[in-house]
């Protein structure tokens, strides 16, 4: 007999009951959690979704500043996207993929194809960013190995990276607090500085930075070995490390030393794929990269199924069906690869992205970037950067020091609770705030968001200053 649930009917819950709240703390653990108060903790309660707006559970309606994390690229409540779900769902479900294969997922693949840059051909679909990273770290290992490198291994990473949650995926991640209390395969990474230019050494130019990270990056190869280097794992931009955008021509010459030492190139575009930036890859039609592999996930169905892939170049393919060991096997695959509902939605977002939403990505990021630039008229803001629709407003206490405001570390999460008294949420990042709106917003939009934002920061300075935190 099945295990009776532990909650009666009458006990369920709709989005916005308090109950919900109650519920979580007994039972939910979220993501990210403290200690003191892991499995006892509840958040902002979202009840619902609507273009580039949610509404929380007092029925105050907010800009979805982030959208969602990342990914809610085509705005909420698509009725084209869950029109899809619902008719793939009845059509099929689910099919398992170690012997069986659908055609959304072979369709999908194809149209990825036309669009990635290169020789990048051969899609491997996982459930998310994370998966999508690992599955490229463990193609790395498995093509070494059937290739006779057994020891070319290693993985070049950068400070300021985000790159997952699982164990391989996370060992990459390069911002301090993401591993002070968690272990990883640190005898497998080697991390070199973030492209970050706001925080490069005082009196430096750009491109002398520039030189600095190519040399940096050349010498560790020299250091280590490149016959022991498998592949560098990169961000185009540095998403969740604050939207840091590397100086002009630096990723171009770490794909040149990479093909010179023969070093898998993995561009992580979980968060720069399908329009954040305007295109559907930024690698090659941004920043004029042809990498080896590509990991995606997030906006390729704008958040509304779980799904992500790396895009693997035709060359390393074809090397894997010429060696001399065609039996090998790459043991890896997850239940829900290539799923069914999720390939056929992906499908239909790409659909509304080609047909207009790109475009206007395009066209109106300019705008987006100039009137959040204008916040750098405030004393607390040492700068606001960003490319597309992806911008960071980092607070400092001073512009000569750049201090992060060490005195308080959330400064982010001040401004953020302000903000969303006045009907916007941010992503707050210890002294940053981050903006990656739905790609649909519009100019008044805009004009809405930084105006919010800008009465945000200005009510956390005077509560800085009423505090004695901070004098600027």
């Amino acid at each position: 007999m099945a295990a009776q649930s532990k909650i009666k009917a009458s006990e369920l819950v709709e989005p916005g009951d308090d109950d919900a709240v109650a519920l979580a703390k007994r039972h939910l653990v979220q993501p990210w959690p403290y200690a003191g108060s892991v499995g006892k903790e509840a958040r902002a309660l979202i009840a619902e979704g609507d273009g580039i707006y949610i509404t929380d559970a007092s029925g105050k309606r907010l800009i979805d500043g982030p959208a969602g994390m990342w990914c809610i690229n085509v705005g909420h409540r698509r009725e084209e996207l869950a029109k899809v779900m619902y008719d793939q769902a009845m059509a099929l479900s689910y099919n398992t993929p170690w012997y069986t294969m659908n055609a959304p997922s072979a369709e999908l693949a194809r149209r990825i194809a036309d669009a990635a840059p290169g020789d990048l051909s051969h899609t491997f679909f996982t459930t998310g960013g994370s998966s999508a990273v690992e599955t490229a770290l463990r193609f790395m290992q498995f093509y070494n190995n059937v290739r006779g490198r057994p020891e070319k291994k290693l993985i070049l990473s950068r400070g300021g990276a985000y790159h997952g949650s699982t164990y391989l995926s996370a060992s990459l991640n390069g911002r301090p607090r993401d591993r002070d209390w968690m272990d990883g395969a640190d005898e497998l990474v080697v991390k070199l500085s973030s492209p970050d230019p706001f925080r490069r050494p005082k009196g430096m130019s750009i491109a002398v930075f520039t030189d600095f990270l190519v040399d940096q990056f050349r010498d560790t190869i020299a250091g280590v070995g490149a016959d022991r280097i498998g592949a560098f794992v990169g961000e185009p931009v540095q998403a969740s490390g604050g939207v840091i955008v590397p100086p002009d021509g630096y990723l171009k010459r770490i794909r040149d030393i990479c093909r010179e030492n023969d070093i898998l190139y993995v561009s992580d575009e979980v968060v720069t794929g399908f329009g954040r930036l305007g295109h559907i890859f930024a690698s090659g039609d941004v920043f004029g990269i042809e990498p080896d592999m590509i990991t995606f996930a997030k906006g390729v169905t704008s958040g509304y199924f779980p799904l992500g892939g790396v895009i693997i170049s035709e060359r390393l393919l074809e090397e894997l069906r010429r060696s001399n060991h065609p039996d090998a096997l790459f043991g890896h695959g997850l239940t829900y690869t290539s799923h069914p509902i999720g390939c056929a939605v992906a499908l239909k977002n790409l659909d509304l992205l080609e047909e207009r939403v790109l475009q206007h990505t395009r066209e109106i990021a300019p705008y987006f970037q100039a009137r959040l630039k204008t916040l750098e008229e405030l004393p607390l803001v040492g700068e606001v950067r960003g490319v597309g629709l992806m911008a960071c407003v980092e607070c400092v206490a001073d512009r000569d020091s750049k201090d992060p405001l060490q005195l308080d570390k959330d400064v982010g999460k001040r401004i953020d609770a302000h903000c969303h008294e006045l009907g916007l949420l941010v992503r707050p990042l210890i002294n940053m705030c981050v903006m990656s709106p739905p790609l649909i917003i519009s100019r008044e939009q805009v004009d809405d968001m930084v105006a919010i934002l800008r009465e945000g920061i200005s009510r956390t300075m005077d509560d800085l200053r009423k505090e004695g935190v901070w004098q600027g």
